[in-house]
């Protein structure tokens, strides 16, 4: 389920803000986001599994926390953020 150190590294060079960023909120956001969307998948399939929606929960949380940060601190990052994201928000 964890993404692969390729895919980890496309979504860092497609978000990142520069060519040595690894942690701004927006490859956070973009790493959760692809996460959550395995496990999502992974729950349709088992759906008893307790211990992964917890942990899906926890990833929407900490996803949540960076959005609301990102909001208040930079309004047209969010909103690309989102756009490319296709969140709902």
């Amino acid at each position: 389920m964890a993404l692969s150190k390729v895919e980890k590294e496309k979504i860092i060079k497609e978000f990142a803000r520069d060519e040595k960023d690894t942690g701004s909120s927006e490859v956070q956001i973009a790493i959760l986001t692809h996460e959550i969307n395995a496990l999502t998948e992974h729950l349709k399939n088992h759906p008893q599994d307790k211990h992964s929606k917890r942990g899906l929960l926890m990833k929407v949380g900490k996803r949540r926390s960076l959005l609301n940060y990102l909001i208040e601190t930079d309004v047209k990052k969010y909103r690309e953020v989102v756009a490319k994201l296709g969140l709902r928000k």
